[in-house]
């Protein structure tokens, strides 16, 4: 297996549903790497927010903010046994839930204290952004079917989606793969999965790029 030799840490992203954690997972199984991965079932606001946003909007964000963030500090740790990280998020992306849920009063205090947490982490040599539309992250959304995302509506995942690729289509601080997993099932289908890891480990890819793979049959 050859790889590009400058990365060695890769953070996937994506809207909920898009299939970050899979990817990550299948990752850190082929490249025998070290995996972090996005703890959501531990806060718990977080189920309450998906009832009613505006009110637990501020302890959701806050309690994710503060959990990203010791989870990030572990990556400055050398790990003797791994050559290569996999994160199913990257540190920024809270920032996308914070300008899309909480109050003008509330950003000011979240804006307060998060340069000073950001700055000190360590950037991913590469982001793969899973770009999807609506209509396959609420079919993912409901085909997992977990406890916490059954008050999502598709107002809010159409919100994300769009506060996402807005993110993401500006987005210059890491090398960035995005993908249009639309129409792929990198989790079944192993000609999937290997298309796409190629894509990752590219020796010619650009600062950023987008990729659009063509649906192979299972």
């Amino acid at each position: 297996m050859q790889t590009n030799n400058e990365i060695k840490f890769i953070a996937i992203e994506g809207v909920i549903g898009a299939g970050k954690t899979s990817l990550a997972k299948k990752l850190k199984e082929k490249l025998n790497g070290r995996l972090i991965l996005e703890q959501f079932d531990t806060n718990p606001f977080l189920e309450k927010f998906y009832v009613d946003r505006k009110r637990y909007a501020f302890q959701t964000q806050m309690f994710f903010l503060i959990n990203r963030f010791k989870q990030q500090q572990e990556l400055s740790q050398e790990d003797l046994f791994s050559e290569y990280t996999i994160c199913d998020y990257i540190f920024e992306k809270d920032r996308i839930f914070a300008y899309l849920n909480l109050s003008k009063e509330e950003l000011n205090l979240y804006e307060s204290i998060y340069p000073l947490l950001a700055r000190i982490l360590r950037k991913p040599d590469l982001v793969v952004f899973l770009q999807s539309s609506v209509d396959r992250l609420m079919f993912n959304i409901k085909s997992r079917n977990r406890k916490v995302e059954r008050a999502l509506t598709r107002g809010y995942i159409e919100e994300l989606n769009e506060a996402y690729n807005h993110f993401f289509f500006r987005y210059n601080n890491s090398p960035l793969l995005i993908v249009n997993s639309t129409e792929i099932d990198f989790v079944n289908n192993n000609d999937d999965f290997e298309e796409l890891f190629k894509q990752i480990f590219r020796e010619d890819r650009g600062v950023i790029e987008y990729y659009k793979p063509e649906a192979k049959k299972s």
